[in-house]
């Protein structure tokens, strides 16, 4: 089939080359010429796991295309993907400002029947608002007699991809969500993605469970059902992280262990293991901007989500739990030398939209302290990260004359991390696993005051 991805960026990206090596013609297309001259010679605007290996296959087989030419990505292909973002405002709606450029270029190229995908994170009811921008363009562009050749559908096709797993996220998907009025385009979906759906493409699915599923389910609906499913779920991830971060606290007073409990309770089949890990709470582009919109979208209709305004509150003081920690454990902060291991708000990623660790030292740096930080793959400070914050090279930089380190984000790397030898580089031993990563047995035999969350 032939596609087109109208947008470059962490979903854009990651769709397209998916869809180009499983068959597909794909076209990704984006404004942003800079950045489209930069994919053409394969170099990536985002760190994912596989992602710049995928890209450049995909280039090399010429199934994948990049260009700045809208007008022929939409007239040229016959289904069209909008995954352009939609950023939080400041009063927590999603901000549609390119969602609806893209839908006025749509309208003013459109020149045969097109099946419009949205895979961008909207709004309760935005499918139905893409189609009225799209008619408004074609008939203003059309006569009446000539509309019929223009037809097209609105599909909303949700994402659900984990930064820093996305591709395995794409191959491997829980489930497939469909949204439109037409059966014809919700067959013309199955379709593009039944290599998927049918398991027929060949991907290790290792990290997912996948043992007696035969075959990817398909939710069919109508298109607000599916806006409204992307954005419960998030929320309802966010809500389990927030939960088990709140009983790590009674956890902490009580003398219990968190790890042992989300044990205990995740073996329950129906609560579940994942997202059941105690720590600074949940950052990203996806969480934050998710539980907010659908808490707005719901005071529309003047209803209070207390639910959700809670996981926020929550996941807020849970980041200023361990500057607490900081301060029980240092007494003064002001004048000490703080160290932290991870600045993406999670591993496999260089996001650092809303990341924990960015709240934690712009706090420590008010207060006084000299904060540092190491990151394997964030190597330049973000604009919201304090500027007297030092980006180190290493681990060791990190360590060296510190009065006490936070693990902010759980690299798989820091495992390896000669702690024993890192433990001499120290002014004092502190150190707090802000991830519950490490064995905490063994940092205390090396000779750590090791403190973690919840135990």
């Amino acid at each position: 089939m032939k596609v087109s991805i109208i947008g470059t960026g962490y979903v854009g990206l990651v769709t397209g080359a998916c869809i180009a090596e499983i068959g597909h013609d794909v076209i990704c297309t984006d404004k942003d010429n800079e950045k489209i001259n930069s994919l053409k010679k394969g170099k990536m605007p985002i760190y994912e796991p596989g992602l710049e290996e995928l890209v450049n296959k995909n280039m090399s087989q010429k199934r994948l295309v990049f260009t700045s030419d809208v007008e022929n990505a939409i007239k040229s292909q016959d289904i069209i993907f909008i995954a352009v973002g939609t950023p939080p405002l400041p009063d927590g709606n999603a901000d549609l400002t390119f969602v609806e450029e893209v839908a006025k270029d749509i309208g003013d190229n459109i020149n045969d029947y097109k099946i419009i995908v949205n895979k961008s994170t909207v709004p309760i009811g935005s499918g139905d608002w893409v189609s009225m921008i799209i008619n408004d363009n074609v008939n203003s562009k059309y006569q009446s007699t000539e509309k019929d050749k223009v037809s097209f559908d609105v599909v909303s096709n949700p994402e659900f991809l984990r930064e820093g797993s996305a591709i395995s996220d794409t191959f491997c998907p829980d489930r497939i969500v469909l949204g439109s009025s037409s059966i014809k385009a919700i067959e013309t979906m199955k379709k593009l993605y039944q290599p998927i759906i049918e398991r027929s493409f060949k991907y290790d699915c290792a990290d997912h469970d996948y043992k007696n599923i035969k075959k990817i389910p398909v939710v069919e609906t109508d298109l607000i059902s599916s806006e409204m499913i992307k954005y419960a779920a998030n929320s309802f991830l966010a809500t389990k992280i927030s939960y088990i971060n709140e009983i790590a606290n009674v956890c902490e007073k009580v003398g219990a262990d968190i790890k042992m409990i989300s044990r205990g309770i995740g073996l329950d089949s129906r609560i579940g293991s994942k997202f059941l890990n105690a720590g600074i709470g949940w950052g990203g582009s996806c969480f934050p901007k998710d539980v907010l919109a659908l808490s707005r979208i719901a005071a529309e209709y003047g209803i209070s989500t207390q639910i959700l305004n809670t996981v926020v509150n929550v996941n807020n003081q849970q980041r200023l739990k361990v500057v607490q920690k900081v301060q029980e454990v240092l007494k003064i902060v002001k004048g000490k030398v703080i160290g932290v291991l991870g600045i993406s708000f999670k591993p496999d990623t260089d996001d650092t939209r809303d990341a924990p660790s960015i709240t934690i030292m712009n706090n420590l740096v008010n207060m006084g302290a000299r904060v540092k930080a190491f990151d394997p793959i964030v190597k330049t400070a973000p604009d919201s990260l304090n500027s007297k914050v030092m980006i180190c090279k290493n681990a060791e930089e990190v360590f060296n004359d510190s009065d006490l380190v936070i693990i902010a984000t759980e690299w798989e790397e820091f495992r390896s991390i000669n702690f024993k030898k890192l433990i001499n580089l120290m002014r004092d031993t502190n150190l707090i696993d802000g991830r519950n990563f490490l064995d905490r047995e063994n940092m205390k035999k090396i000779g750590y005051n090791y403190m973690g969350v919840g135990r």
